[in-house]
C-alpha cells in the first residue's frame, strides 16, 4: 500500500512532464552500463569490439568515487538494472551495489550476466548476497544468465565455446542459493534474434524444464549502445508475432496457478507482446513513450541517455560536465529536447524495459492489463 501512494503522485508527475508542465523528477528505473569490457563475440551486439578498436578507453570508464557521487546526487529509484558489457567484470561491482542501496534505495536489482567467467560470476555473486542480507536485507536480487539456444547453437549465436555449459552450471548454482536466500531469484533469458527466432518454442521447453523462477525474452534490436546499426538481426513482425504466440500460450495456461504478484507480472508481459508487434509492423509509436523520465540510461562513462535505443545518438549530457550532479543534467536544456523529440514520435522501438514503463502510465494499457488478470 505504501508502495501504491508513493507510485501515483510519481505517475502524474510523468504524465505532466511529458508535456514539459513540471520537472519529471527521478526516475523510477535505472539501467546502468557498468563496463563495456565483454568476452562475448554476439551476432547480435558489437559492444565487444569497442576497446579492440580504441584500448585505452576503457581507462575512462566512471570509478567508484565518481559514481557514489552521482547516486548520492539521484534520489530514489524503484528498479536497479545493472547492464554491460559483462557486469561481473566490474570487479568492485558489490561496492557499486552497496553505494546504489544506501543511496537510491532500490526495491529490485536485476543483473544478465553471460556465464563466461563463471568462476569468477559465482564469487561475486556470493559477495553481493551477503552484503545485502547484512545491510539491505528488503531488496531483492534477480540474477538472469542469457541463453540464447541450446548447445553448440548458442555458442555459434554467442561466438564462444563452451558457453552454453557455463550458463547452465551457473543457472543450476544459483537454484542452489535460493532456498538459503528468500529474496534472490534466479532466472534465464533470451535475445530473439534471426538466428534462434525458429527455435523459440523448443529453447522455451527446454527453460521449463530447468525450473527458471522466470524466462524473460527481448528482441533483437538495432541500438546505438551496441554499435549494431544496420546489421541484419531482428526477426520480421510476422516471424516474431509466430515465435511469441508459444509464450503467450503458455502464460494464459499457467495463469490461474500463479500467486497474484505473478499474475500482474504475466499481464503485462501478454499486453507487451501484442504493442511490440503493432510497433514492429506500424514502425510508430503506438501508446505514448516516457523514454528520459520514467527510466533512464547510465553508460560506464557517465552519459545519461533516455534510451539505449537513441543512446550515443541522443544522449542528454555527460555527468562529468555537470560535476556529477545527476538532477542538474536531468533538467537541462539538452535533455528537454531529447524529451521533446521522443515525445513528438520521432522514435519507435519494442525496447521491454521502456515499453513496460509506458503501459503503466497508459491509461488505456492499463485496463488491459487488468482485464486479463481479472479474467483469470
Amino acid at each position: 500500500m505504501s508502495y501504491l501512494k508513493e507510485l501515483l503522485p510519481k505517475m502524474i508527475q510523468y504524465r505532466l512532464a511529458r508535456f514539459g508542465l513540471v520537472k519529471p523528477g527521478t526516475p523510477m528505473n535505472l539501467t546502468f552500463s557498468v563496463t563495456n569490457i565483454c568476452q562475448s563475440r554476439c551476432k547480435t551486439c558489437n559492444i565487444w569490439e569497442l576497446y579492440k578498436k580504441d584500448p585505452q578507453k576503457k581507462e575512462t570508464e566512471l570509478t567508484l568515487p565518481e559514481i557514489e557521487k552521482i547516486f548520492r546526487s539521484m534520489g530514489h529509484v524503484y528498479i536497479f538494472n545493472i547492464s554491460g558489457g559483462e557486469p561481473f567484470l566490474r570487479e568492485d561491482i558489490t561496492q557499486i551495489i552497496e553505494s546504489a542501496c544506501k543511496h537510491l534505495t532500490p526495491g529490485i536489482i536485476h543483473i544478465p550476466t553471460n556465464a563466461i567467467a563463471i568462476r569468477k560470476i559465482k564469487k561475486q555473486v556470493s559477495g553481493i548476497i551477503d552484503m545485502l542480507e547484512a545491510k539491505f536485507p528488503s531488496v531483492r536480487l534477480t540474477i538472469k544468465p542469457s541463453l540464447d539456444h541450446i548447445g553448440e547453437k548458442h555458442n555459434e549465436i554467442r561466438g564462444i565455446s563452451g558457453n552454453f555449459q557455463k550458463v547452465i552450471d551457473l543457472f543450476q548454482h544459483l537454484k542452489e542459493l535460493q532456498p538459503k536466500h528468500k529474496n534472490f531469484h534466479a532466472e534465464l533469458g533470451t535475445v530473439i534474434s534471426c538466428w534462434n527466432v525458429d527455435d523459440i518454442e523448443v529453447i522455451s521447453e527446454y527453460v521449463s524444464k530447468l525450473g527458471a523462477d522466470s524466462y524473460r525474452n527481448e528482441i533483437a534490436e538495432q541500438r546505438s549502445e551496441m554499435f549494431n546499426q544496420g546489421n541484419p538481426i531482428t526477426p520480421s513482425p510476422d516471424d516474431y508475432e509466430q515465435a511469441i504466440a508459444f509464450f503467450v500460450k503458455q502464460i494464459k495456461a499457467n495463469m490461474k496457478n500463479k500467486v497474484f504478484f505473478q499474475k500482474i507480472t504475466n499481464a503485462f508481459r501478454l499486453v507487451y507482446y501484442d504493442l511490440a508487434i503493432r510497433t514492429m509492423r506500424e514502425k510508430r509509436q503506438i501508446i505514448p513513450c516516457y523514454g528520459g523520465i520514467s527510466n533512464a540510461h547510465m553508460t560506464p562513462y557517465g552519459d545519461i541517455w533516455a534510451c539505449c535505443t537513441l543512446g550515443y545518438e541522443k544522449p542528454l549530457g555527460n555527468l562529468r560536465d555537470f560535476n556529477y550532479n545527476f538532477q542538474t543534467l536531468w533538467n537541462s536544456q539538452q535533455a528537454k529536447e531529447v524529451r521533446d523529440h521522443i515525445r513528438k514520435g520521432n522514435c519507435q522501438c519494442p525496447l521491454a524495459n521502456q515499453t513496460y514503463s509506458n503501459l503503466l502510465l497508459h491509461g488505456p494499457s492499463l485496463l488491459k492489463v487488468m482485464w486479463k488478470i481479472v479474467r483469470t
